[in-house]
């Protein structure tokens, strides 16, 4: 892995558009984890912790929530690109999320990033649009792919 990009600037955001960042480093998915998960959102579905039923289910094993693993955008982006130079970043949500593949327990993703868009918002701030696509080892098809929306301020000039 390569030191995290660090724009300080809309204008040096905007130079980076087209630009894909990655990939960040693997990640490996444990049961406990997905437990934790499913305690923290209250989503028990069998498929994800119950470990003997869904070995007799169509993925011969748990797999882990979607969301769980879109919750690891903003980890992962920050190694890829660090906000540390503008005076505030914010996640502002996200636009066309899919899973087109699941994702099993003991498998490692990572993600890349392409920044797809920046938008002024006045003379210094903007809106970062960057596509990730969280990949698994050994599965043809990502694991997630969303467009995530951040909102960035630079410093008073």
């Amino acid at each position: 892995m390569t030191a995290p990009l660090r724009p300080t600037t809309i204008t040096e955001l905007e130079a980076l558009v087209g630009t894909e960042l990655g990939p960040s480093a693997w990640h490996t998915l444990t049961q406990d984890e997905i437990d934790r998960f499913a305690d923290v959102t209250g989503d028990h579905q069998w498929i994800h912790v119950d470990p003997d039923r869904a070995a007799e289910g169509p993925f011969g094993g748990t797999i882990g929530h979607g969301l769980f693993t879109l919750s690891l955008g903003p980890a992962m982006m920050e190694e890829l690109m660090a906000f540390d130079g503008f005076l505030h970043s914010l996640n502002y949500g996200y636009d066309k999320v899919r899973f087109p593949h699941p994702r099993p327990v003991g498998s490692r993703v990572r993600m890349r990033a392409t920044v797809t868009r920046v938008d002024r918002a006045g003379d210094d701030a903007a809106q970062i649009v960057t596509t990730q696509y969280f990949e698994a080892e050994g599965i043809d098809k990502p694991i997630c792919v969303a467009e995530s929306i951040g909102r960035f301020t630079e410093h008073p000039r």
